[in-house]
């Protein structure tokens, strides 16, 4: 009985360049070097950060349960801030791993996620029955699948621009509404058709392609001309005049930018969908 030849087995290396595989071999019959991989070791000064943003997230809940929203919604912003920072700092400090990165996740479920979902549930939904807290959960639910998907696709998207409507952004959305309705002595049973809408629009706006506008792009090292600490100032004059407004009208503009750059887009003729790479490309031919 004669030995069929040796099939050769299926697959491709499409996605590696050429030589890639020969390059791996080493001429002594050692084996490959190992790949560098991110930092595993736990850093205090960005995760220390991480750490205030997860205490507001869990202080903006137990003010919703004891009816203080306007605590509830100062803290939810103030953990988009310190969100903000963390990143930045541990960038900054060379400080950057992967305990941070999932540590910052899970943070942000928290403070982006369950709180502002339970803040708006107990503001105006809860007399809505079922609508009701179908609405906070699809708003919670969105914010998971969000950051879910953030930490899957953060090697192949544009950097430029965010995948959906970021957490912190949606979060200051619901919250924004929360405080300004609560400046303006109205009580959430009086707009809580307004608060389902506006948390039904960002749990769903998180899971869309459509781009927002990331700000990566600012290089902080970088020197800039003299109206640029000016403009600064004056933002900050703006916002402190009246912040629930100024807030609130600012992530209503930025919920809706991404509309207006997919609308932009479309017109252009230009792919709407943010995960497409070379490589995906070199597939299809």
């Amino acid at each position: 009985m004669s030995s069929s030849p040796r099939r050769k087995p299926k697959g491709s290396f499409k996605l590696f360049p050429k030589g890639a595989r020969k390059s791996q071999q080493r001429n002594d019959g050692l084996p490959p070097p190992a790949v560098r991989e991110r930092s595993r070791g736990i850093y205090l000064l960005p995760n220390a950060f991480t750490t205030a943003a997860l205490f507001c997230g869990f202080y903006a809940i137990v003010m919703a349960m004891d009816q203080q929203f306007h605590q509830a919604a100062v803290a939810i912003f103030i953990a988009m801030v310190l969100d903000g920072l963390d990143g930045r700092v541990a960038r900054l400090t060379n400080t950057q791993s992967e305990f941070g990165a999932q540590y910052d996740s899970l943070s942000d479920m928290l403070s982006f996620g369950a709180a502002p979902a339970l803040v708006v549930y107990e503001w105006a939904l809860r007399g809505m029955g079922k609508l009701g807290w179908l609405a906070a959960f699809v708003y919670c639910a969105g914010a998971a699948l969000r950051l879910a998907r953030f930490n899957t696709n953060i090697a192949v998207v544009d950097k430029r621009y965010f995948q959906g409507l970021p957490s912190p952004a949606a979060a200051a959305l619901v919250a924004g509404f929360v405080l300004l309705m609560n400046d303006l002595q109205f009580t959430g049973a009086d707009l809580r058709w307004y608060a389902w809408a506006i948390a039904l629009f960002a749990g769903l706006t998180m899971v869309t392609n459509v781009p927002f506008y990331s700000f990566k792009e600012v290089n902080l090292r970088k020197t800039v001309p003299f109206m640029a600490p000016l403009l600064i100032l004056l933002v900050y004059v703006i916002v402190v005049s009246d912040p629930p407004k100024v807030l609130f009208g600012l992530f209503v503009f930025y919920g809706l930018s991404g509309y207006i750059v997919l609308l932009w887009r479309w017109r252009r003729g230009r792919p709407v969908s943010l995960i497409q790479t070379k490589a995906e490309h070199a597939d299809e031919k």
